[in-house]
C-alpha cells in the first residue's frame, strides 16, 4: 500500500515513522525533514498549495494520505485529495472547523447540549466585548477565533494581569483579525489541571489513546511564554497520576457526543480528534479541539502503538474502526529548542544530532522545525526536535530521555524538568488541592 504523509514536523515525523515497516512511504513537506527524507519517497514543497499536493499523489498512485498539521485542513486539502479519488486520515473542511473556527465549537456543544463545555461569549467589537467583561466577576481567557499556532491565546492571572488588559488584548486580536476572523472568544478562565486525549476516529467510532499531559510554556516551573509544547508525557496505565478512569471515561464521552454532533452539523470526521481538557473540580471540561495529533503528545502514544497504524489507517477510511492497542508502558518527550526560544538569536545556526547514540541508549528523535542542508542541520526559530522515551514507569522513561538530549550538541536548551517525579507530583499535590 503507498501512503502520503503531509507535513515537516515531529508530529509528521512520528507518523512516518509508524508506518515505514508496514507501507510504501510518501511525504510531502516544506522544509526537508531529516528523519522522514530517509525513510520515503518525499518533494519539497507548500502543504497549503493543496491541488499540487494532490497532484503528487495522483502521479504516485497514493491509496491514503495522512495529514498532519491544521493549515492544509483549513484550507480544505481532504476536500481536494478525496475528489482525486485518494481516501484520507483527516477530517473535511467542514469537519475541521472543530479546530479552526473555535466559535463553531463552542456552539456545537450549546446547540446540541454536550457536557463539559465552558461560559463563553464571541465579540466582534470592542464596545460589546468591553461592556461583558465589566460586569464578569471572574478571570478570562482571551483567543482569537482561528488559527494562531497555538501563540494567540492569553490567560488573565498568567499572561495578562486583570480583564483590563483583557480588554485590551481583545482589541488588538479583533483590529488586527488574528488567526483570520475580526473576532475574538473570551472564556471563563477554570482552574484545574490540564491534560489531552487524543482519539481516532472514522465518522462513527472512536478509539481513543493513552491520556497525555503537555508543558506549554516555554522554561522550567512553568513559567515564561505559551509556546508550542515544550515536552509531554504519558502513563503505562494509559491515564495520569492525577487522572482517575472515571474522569478519562468522561471526557471520551465528550468526544463521543462531540463527532456525533459533527456528523449532524458538518460531516462525519474521519482522522484524529485532539481534546485538550482541564481537569476542575466538577471533573473534565473541554478546552479546545485539535483536528490532527497534537505535537508534542503524537510523540508520546505513536511508539506504544501496538496495532499496525496502516491497520488503523484502512479501518478509519472503510469506517470499520475498532479497538486500537497500545503498549503498556510510559512515556517521555522532550523538545530541544533554540537558546531563548520563542525568542531566540540562533534561527540559522548548525546542530550536531547523535542519532545512533540516542537510539542506542533506547531513545527516538523526532525532527521538528529545522531544515536539512548541505552542510548539516539547521535550526529555526522554533522547536527543533522530540527526544522520546518509554518505559515501565515515568521516572524511567524520564532519566532515559534527559540523558539522550546530552547527544544534541549547540546553541539549544530543554525543560529538564518534564516528566521528572518532583514535577509530576506538583501536579498531583495541586490536584488534590483543588478537589479538597
Amino acid at each position: 500500500m503507498k501512503v502520503l504523509v503531509v507535513g515537516t514536523g515531529a508530529r509528521e515525523h512520528a507518523i512516518a515513522d509508524a508506518l515505514k515497516d508496514d507501507v510504501e512511504l510518501y511525504c510531502y513537506m516544506s522544509k526537508i525533514n531529516p528523519g522522514m527524507c530517509k525513510i520515503s519517497e518525499f518533494k519539497q514543497g507548500n502543504e497549503g498549495e493543496v491541488e499540487k499536493v494532490a497532484e503528487f499523489a495522483k502521479e504516485n498512485n497514493i491509496d491514503i494520505a495522512f495529514i498532519g498539521p491544521e493549515a492544509p485542513l483549513e484550507k480544505g486539502i481532504v476536500d481536494e485529495l478525496e475528489k482525486n479519488g485518494i481516501k484520507c486520515v483527516g477530517p473535511c473542511k467542514s469537519a475541521a472547523r472543530i479546530e479552526t473556527d473555535k466559535s463553531f465549537m463552542r456552539k456545537l456543544f450549546e446547540d446540541y447540549e454536550i457536557e463539559g463545555s465552558l461560559i463563553y461569549r464571541v465579540f466582534d467589537n470592542y464596545d460589546d466585548l468591553s461592556a461583558f467583561l465589566d460586569d464578569f466577576d471572574r478571570d478570562v481567557v482571551v483567543k482569537p477565533v482561528g488559527l494562531t499556532g497555538g501563540k494567540g491565546v492569553k490567560i488573565v492571572g498568567d499572561h495578562l494581569k486583570d480583564n483590563e488588559e483583557a480588554k485590551e488584548y481583545s482589541k488588538e486580536v479583533i483590529d488586527n483579525a488574528m488567526g483570520g476572523f475580526a473576532q475574538v472568544i473570551i472564556e471563563e478562565r477554570v482552574i484545574g489541571e490540564e491534560f489531552t486525549i487524543q482519539a481516532f476516529c472514522d465518522g462513527e467510532h472512536l478509539a481513543p489513546m493513552p491520556a497525555a499531559q503537555d508543558h506549554p510554556h516555554a522554561f522550567e516551573g512553568d513559567v515564561g511564554a505559551i509556546t508550542g509544547g515544550m515536552g509531554s508525557y504519558s502513563d503505562s496505565n494509559g491515564l495520569l497520576p492525577f487522572l482517575s478512569q472515571e474522569d478519562y471515561d468522561k471526557a471520551v464521552c465528550i468526544m463521543k457526543d462531540t463527532i456525533k454532533a459533527i456528523a449532524e452539523e458538518a460531516e462525519p470526521y474521519k482522522g484524529i480528534l485532539y481534546g485538550q481538557f482541564m481537569l476542575t473540580a466538577d471533573g473534565p471540561r473541554l478546552i479546545e479541539y485539535n483536528a490532527r495529533f497534537g505535537d508534542p503528545e503524537a510523540m508520546n502514544v505513536l511508539p506504544l502503538l501496538e496495532t499496525p497504524l496502516v491497520d488503523v489507517c484502512e479501518a478509519i477510511v472503510n469506517g470499520t474502526l475498532d479497538e486500537v492497542k497500545f503498549c503498556p508502558k510510559a512515556s517521555v518527550c522532550k523538545y530541544i529548542v533554540p537558546d531563548g526560544y520563542p525568542e531566540t538569536e540562533y534561527a540559522g545556526e548548525l546542530i550536531e544530532v547523535d542519532e545512533n547514540a540516542i537510539e542506542d541508549m533506547g531513545a527516538k528523535v523526532f525532527y521538528a522545525a529545522v531544515g536539512l542542508e548541505d552542510d548539516g542541520i539547521h535550526l529555526s526559530g522554533s522547536r527543533a526536535l522530540g527526544i522520546v522515551a518509554s518505559g515501565n514507569t515515568i521516572t524511567e522513561a524520564e532519566e532515559i530521555a534527559e540523558k539522550a538530549c546530552e547527544h544534541v550538541k549547540g546553541n539549544v536548551y530543554h525543560r529538564s524538568d518534564v516528566g521528572t517525579e518532583e514535577l509530576v507530583q506538583k501536579r498531583v499535590n495541586h490536584m488534590k488541592e483543588i478537589l479538597e
